[in-house]
């Protein structure tokens, strides 16, 4: 299967430990841009997080679109950030209603967080993980 990660830059090392199992699983796996850089910055300091000008100067959301498109499915690392559990960003959040329109299945890594969203991504029905990656079928 053909698997698109998204998530907060701010996990990307984590990004790359689930890119290595999923790969072990024999699926294709595909990282948004820069992510082993980020990963080697070993940090997650906002300082270093995507800038507004380098999402427009890269077309970076219409890219992760077209990524997307082309896969089976998404998988969505969901991590503890910014005091909340499984913590899903905007650009996440909008990258898994692209794959809802899209009907690509979506896998979220950890549970479905408590925010303002809650039910949209319930009605994109994901498939909670809980953590382990075997789950994806």
């Amino acid at each position: 299967m053909k698997i698109v990660i998204c998530g907060s830059m701010k996990v990307s090392v984590k990004m790359l430990e689930v890119r290595d199992e999923l790969q072990k699983f024999g699926h294709e796996v595909v990282l948004p841009r820069h992510t082993q850089e980020y990963a080697e910055m070993k940090t997650s300091d906002h300082i270093h997080n995507e800038s507004v000008k380098n999402k427009i100067n890269n077309d970076l959301i219409r890219d992760y679109y077209e990524k997307i498109k082309a896969s089976d499915a998404i998988l969505v690392v969901n991590c503890d950030l910014n005091g909340v559990t499984g913590y899903v960003g905007g650009n996440s959040f909008l990258e898994m209603g692209f794959a809802h329109v899209l009907n690509k299945k979506i896998f979220l890594l950890n549970q479905i967080p408590q925010t303002s969203f809650k039910d949209e991504l319930i009605a994109m029905q994901p498939v909670v993980l809980k953590g382990d990656l075997k789950f994806i079928k």
